[in-house]
């Protein structure tokens, strides 16, 4: 035996009104200046860079990502000499991260091949020579401008 179907207009009209969705804000809370976040972007990214270079990490890019995605400010892609030495270094990024107030994500840690770090603003490849090439992060977003480490 199947339920007897009911239609919106067979129902009873319940006393207690249904609850409604919240309008939005009227107002949206004001973005963070494009300028504030690039000197908070740019001394986060001293901080990996500083950390990498310690580390002994090669071929260091950094690259700009700002206005081209959401994601991120910039993408900093490098590489270790072996499985231990890419998770040493990046083990090391997230201690240094820490330090700053920066929870920084680690993904890929027991393999060694490719860790990739979230640290908010910046994400950080650390590969190894082999896996790096394979990927070639830096062709895929070789639109975005590269930043010289001494820059920074």
């Amino acid at each position: 035996m199947t339920p007897k179907r009911t239609t919106r207009s067979s129902r009873a009209k319940s006393p207690v009104p249904s609850p409604k969705r919240k309008a939005p804000a009227s107002k949206p809370a004001a973005p963070k200046t494009k300028k504030r976040a690039d000197e908070a972007s740019q001394k986060l990214l001293n901080v990996v860079l500083k950390s990498l270079d310690g580390d002994k990490a090669e071929n260091i890019v950094a690259i700009d990502l700002a206005g081209k995605t959401p994601m991120a400010d910039f993408m900093v892609v490098a590489s270790g000499r072996s499985n231990r030495h890419v998770t040493a270094i990046a083990e090391h990024l997230s201690e240094e991260l820490k330090k700053h107030g920066i929870n920084g994500r680690a993904e890929g840690l027991p393999q060694g091949d490719w860790v990739l770090v979230d640290a908010m603003d910046i994400i950080v490849h650390v590969f190894r020579p082999e896996v790096r090439a394979f990927y070639n992060l830096e062709k895929m977003w070789g639109d975005g401008a590269a930043v010289a480490a001494e820059a920074v």
